[in-house]
């Protein structure tokens, strides 16, 4: 029986399909006599498998996909490798063919802990196919008294989504990912208090959920999440998965979501929508300006794993110009720059090259080592404003005394 090499995947086909893919050439390569066991999860069986359970720390898992999110926890538990000693000893890898916002997020002092697997900020995925239909336009202005363009608030939005939500043609007008997984629902407070120039850490490192602009964005929320004229039903049940699936299928004329499932329109056999997809900025909220959401998955190697060097030569290979190349055909979003400028891929997907516009202006979670915590009660907070009635106020005054009880 073959030795294994065992790494735990991000549960995602494109994913899963490109990896095998991977490994397959790494070993025609190589003549690598170890067999992979590629095991994918979804968020809370990945993050509990990997750090909670300390799989990468005692050598369950060579490799792993983790995001941004949980870098500073795997880094400050001890559970991943620095890849520094390798990489100083590796002249064939360029850490500078990515940009800095697909590096800064796993260097900590003089340490670097992963490589860059699949990103793409958060942004407004639209129909381009009906924002620019000449019907659709004059049928708007009749309506609305203006012209049909892309939405630059957030009460934009909603107007337009209002206007294009026709359930007896499967087509609703929006959608917020509002599954409740510590993720979605904190990622849509994120936006909603960045694009009202709220702040969600201050500069002595201190989280504010209880602000003016965290009330206006969670008023907003509610509202919307309530708002049957105009979001798609399923919404309270659908991560970003299954909401940009949706948008694949035709069900959706707008969304925030993340670039890729922009992207998958294009490369996924099944969409109903290539060639009918645009990207743009998030819209902003009163007093804000569309700010996109910056987090990524990466590769990182076990501390525990036995089987370090082969692993680093695995990862390396996996996010070479031609692999990034590959994930991102095969509906992934590849991290490297040459990636993003690739007339190959822009051909398959012509708004790719907007990914580097797209990264000069984001924001990202910060980087605590409890932030797994804070995530927790920030997602139970948006619970609270989508599921009662309870007043915004008392909602973020209840999560603010529990996150400054941390």
């Amino acid at each position: 029986m073959k030795e294994k090499l065992r790494i735990a995947v991000r549960k995602f086909g494109p994913f899963e399909s490109a990896i095998d893919k991977i490994w397959a050439d790494f070993c025609k390569q190589n003549n690598c006599d170890l067999e992979l066991e590629a095991i994918p999860m979804d968020l809370h069986p990945l993050y509990d498998s990997t750090l909670k359970n300390d799989g990468l720390k005692n050598g369950e898992w060579d490799i792993a996909l983790i995001n941004t999110d949980w870098i500073t926890e795997a880094y400050s538990s001890n559970a991943i490798l620095d890849l520094v000693p390798f990489i100083n000893n590796d002249s064939s890898i360029d850490t500078e063919a990515w940009s800095n916002s697909m590096l800064s997020k796993q260097s900590f002092d003089n340490a670097f802990m992963g490589l860059p697997f699949h990103n793409g900020p958060e942004c407004l995925i639209y129909r381009k196919d009906l924002i620019n239909d000449p019907k659709e336009k004059e049928a708007f202005k009749a309506q609305y008294g203006r012209e049909l363009e892309l939405p630059k608030t957030w009460d934009d939005l909603m107007e337009v989504a209002t206007f294009f939500n026709r359930p007896e043609d499967n087509l609703y007008g929006t959608t917020f990912a509002a599954y409740p997984d510590g993720h979605n629902t904190v990622f849509d407070f994120c936006l909603q208090l960045w694009t009202r120039g709220g702040q969600l850490i201050t500069d002595d490192k201190k989280v504010i959920l209880n602000s003016e602009a965290a009330v206006a964005g969670m008023n907003f929320y509610r509202k919307a999440l309530q708002n049957t004229d105009a979001i798609h039903p399923a919404s309270r049940d659908f991560d970003s998965v299954k909401a940009g699936l949706a948008f694949a299928a035709g069900e959706l004329a707008m969304c925030v979501n993340w670039f890729g499932f922009a992207a998958n329109c294009e490369v996924n056999a099944d969409s109903k929508v290539k060639g009918k997809v645009d990207v743009a900025y998030i819209p902003a909220g009163e007093g804000g300006e569309g700010v996109s959401l910056n987090a990524y998955w990466m590769y990182v190697i076990g501390a525990g794993s036995k089987k370090q060097q082969i692993a680093y030569e695995f990862i390396k290979f996996a996010t070479s110009a031609q692999n990034d190349e590959l994930l991102t055909l095969e509906g992934g979003i590849g991290c490297r720059v040459s990636t993003w400028r690739s007339p190959k891929v822009n051909a398959e997907i012509p708004y790719y090259h907007k990914l580097e516009e797209l990264h000069q202006n984001t924001k990202s979670l910060p980087r605590m080592g409890n932030w797994s915590q804070i995530a927790d009660i920030i997602d139970e907070l948006v619970l609270k404003v989508i599921n009662t009635e309870e007043a915004i106020e008392s909602i973020l005054e209840t999560a603010q005394t529990k996150v400054n009880k941390l």
